[in-house]
């Protein structure tokens, strides 16, 4: 009589050696969910979605935008109502929370604190409006510059080298003072004028990098247009470095009209503007250092927040910093 139990555990092991091992499908509600693959900037986005400084970088810009747009909701005080009997240069009363009083009162009567709300309008459209023609005119010809190359890339890269050599302050301020009325258009014009040569560096190198990788070279084998390889292959690779330029020197550009503004040369009144408050309040900074510090403070807050948000930006877009 044969070994019928021998036979089966001798088949049952030639078929444990066949079978590949069974892969353990995950139990329900264990929590494991298959990965799928991301594009760069859905990486992008899961890496900034864990990091801290960007969701504190973006809760503050949210509010200053809030601010900007409804300052009416902060304050009911008129930021030009001055009364020079009763509030010369008021002390803060720091419990009167979102009172005309918060923050004092400035030389002229006026209250800080309302000045200091109104005041984020001026500042966040000179940055927002500055960056996005920085960003359209020196993206579009560093973009030329570096898939073209040759006598374009020379032509562009003198009148680069040229801009750039142009102290940046110094040049705003002479084409300030071609204008006898100083609105906020205006200082717009003028930060733009001399602000794009970063960012058509940053574009040209990132264009030459992307113009060389396979699917580039792969479009144009198809047939593609010059203009589909530049808008639909080469733009959304080389923008990303464009960005995180663009946006760490948003708070450098509103840093920079307070700077011209507190020398004189940038907004005037009656626009209201953090650096004339500075301007302002630095001539009082030893008996009444409130009116200086309030606007400083805001516009420092201002611009770290735009600081934190593009380093957050930066080490997400990059995979070297990761």
């Amino acid at each position: 009589m044969p070994d019928v139990t021998k036979a089966e555990t001798t088949d049952s092991a030639r078929v444990d050696a066949v079978a590949p091992p069974a892969v353990d499908a995950p139990e329900k509600g264990s929590g494991k969910k298959s990965e799928k693959a991301r594009s760069l900037w859905g990486d992008a986005w899961y890496d900034l979605r864990h990091r801290p400084m960007f969701w504190v970088s973006s809760v503050l810009l949210v509010l200053l935008v809030v601010i900007a747009v409804f300052p009416g909701w902060f304050t009911s005080a008129d930021p030009r109502d001055g009364d020079l009997v009763h509030h010369y240069l008021g002390q803060p009363q720091l419990g009167h929370f979102f009172q005309p009083d918060w923050f004092g009162y400035d030389q002229q009567g006026r209250s800080i604190y309302s000045r200091v709300i109104h005041g984020t309008r001026a500042s966040i459209l000179v940055g927002v409006f500055v960056t996005a023609a920085v960003t359209l005119l020196g993206g579009l010809l560093g973009m030329l510059a570096g898939y073209f190359g040759g006598w374009v890339d020379s032509v562009i890269s003198r009148i680069v080298d040229i801009f750039f050599g142009l102290p940046f302050l110094l040049g705003t301020m002479v084409v300030l003072n071609a204008f006898a009325e100083r609105k906020v258009y205006v200082v717009i014009l003028a930060l733009a004028c001399l602000g794009w040569t970063s960012i058509a560096r940053v574009t040209r190198s990132s264009v030459i990098t992307a113009k060389q990788a396979d699917y580039v070279t792969a479009a144009r084998a198809l047939g593609a247009g010059t203009t589909r390889i530049l808008f639909r292959h080469v733009m959304p690779n080389a923008v990303a470095p464009t960005i995180v330029v663009a946006t760490i020197a948003l708070g450098g550009y509103i840093s920079a009209e307070a700077t011209l503004s507190f020398l004189g040369l940038g907004l005037s009144d009656p626009t209201i503007s953090w650096g004339i408050d500075i301007s302002e309040g630095s001539k009082v900074i030893r008996d009444n250092p409130h009116a200086l510090l309030f606007p400083a403070g805001m516009l420092s807050l201002t611009v770290f927040a735009f600081i934190m948000l593009g380093d957050a930006v930066r080490d997400a877009l990059d995979p070297k910093l990761r």
